[in-house]
């Protein structure tokens, strides 16, 4: 029993230090974090508090060593420390909380690789991509994903009646999206997004006091950033499952009337799958505009493909016009400029929406030549 008090005591001052309460300096905080989860592991064996404390604080430090750059030793951390939590979680819902939490962190650490510095995830066209992730970064991001699927699970067993655990519900399903955008999964993305973005409006519903209102305010910015993102992957198929499902918000409406035109369908074909007056799918259009962004490339006697300068490379506003538009309007400028390589010449022209990037992912693309592999545009 004294082992035990006195590992929860030294809890208790790390809590402190945690939260800013008390103040220490980095080695000292490091030495006491070490201390108190030295002191958990032997009560931790029978004691749920101290099983649950102790995968709570390995969390920390994995925290910190993630923070210091160990992503190893951050792992090697949070993979003890759910094991405890775990056992620890059917005894109370807040252990419970503590181990949905972990199993969310664990998945952020593990698909580190997977998204660039501003936490967009590096190859959104999954296995489309001409470039996707490595064996082992890819196996880490499926890990990644069904950790936080449990993660979503477990808050879902928690009483929704309580709005921490609605709130913790919604954040996990953001936190899901966005694993499932960086193994390229688009469509299952939105849609849990779309399913969180809900989580979150219904608990602004209940008046929450500020700190909780502020914090499913952000939440819902972050959801809307990526919603607009990650329509930008989805084929007009995708779009009108989702539209049929109801997850498609009705905000989003005009950038999906404009990204199925983008990829050539009729007015009258997005009119009838998106469940759109023909007069809403021509308003949308002629308001919204798209910004095109083609490149083109002339393969020299090297073999070497470089890019042509401008304007053959560059990107305008456009409205009511698909990416086969543009990539047209392109190929017949460049054939009449000086920097055409002729008739023997291989060039290759592509277009993208909103911005250069994976060739995959060009909503036209053309190869021109007597050697070009595609004659038409896909």
């Amino acid at each position: 029993m004294g082992q035990r008090e006195a590992a929860l005591r030294l809890d208790g001052q790390w809590a402190r230090i945690r939260s800013g309460a008390a103040q220490a300096g980095p080695g000292e905080a490091d030495q006491l974090l070490a201390e108190l989860i030295a002191a958990l592991r032997e009560p931790a064996r029978t004691d749920p508090e101290c099983a649950a404390r102790l995968g709570l604080r390995l969390g920390d430090l994995a925290g910190r060593r993630f923070a210091a750059g160990d992503r190893a030793g951050a792992l090697a951390a949070i993979e003890e420390g759910l094991r405890h939590a775990q056992q620890a979680a059917g005894h109370a819902p807040e252990y419970a909380r503590w181990y949905a939490r972990g199993l969310i962190n664990q998945g952020v650490w593990l698909a580190w690789p997977l998204s660039d510095a501003a936490r967009l995830p590096r190859h959104p066209l999954g296995e489309a991509a001409e470039e996707g992730p490595g064996a082992m970064e890819r196996a880490a991001g499926e890990r990644a994903r069904d950790l936080t699927r449990a993660a979503v699970e477990v808050w879902a067993g928690l009483d929704q009646h309580d709005p921490v655990n609605r709130r913790g519900l919604a954040q996990a399903k953001v936190f899901l999206g966005d694993r499932l955008a960086e193994l390229g999964f688009a469509a299952d993305a939105v849609a849990w997004a779309v399913d969180a973005e809900a989580g979150f409006r219904r608990l602004l519903l209940a008046a929450p006091g500020p700190e909780e209102a502020q914090e499913a305010e952000e939440a819902l910015d972050h959801i809307g950033r990526q919603l607009e993102l990650r329509l930008r992957y989805l084929s007009f198929d995708s779009l009108a499952v989702l539209r049929a499902g109801g997850l498609l918000p009705e905000r989003l409406l005009p950038q999906a009337v404009v990204a199925a035109r983008i990829q050539g369908a009729s007015e009258e074909a997005v009119a009838a799958r998106l469940g759109l007056d023909a007069e809403q799918v021509a308003t949308m259009l002629e308001v919204t505009p798209w910004r095109a962004v083609w490149r083109v490339e002339v393969r020299g006697a090297d073999g070497l493909w470089s890019v042509a300068p401008a304007p053959w490379r560059g990107s305008a506003e456009v409205r009511q016009r698909t990416a086969e538009d543009v990539g047209t309007e392109v190929v017949r400028g460049f054939m009449a400029s000086p920097q055409y390589p002729g008739d023997s010449g291989l060039w290759r022209v592509r277009v993208w929406w909103h911005e250069e990037g994976d060739p995959a992912g060009a909503r036209f693309r053309l190869v021109v030549g007597p050697d070009a592999p595609a004659p038409a545009p896909s």
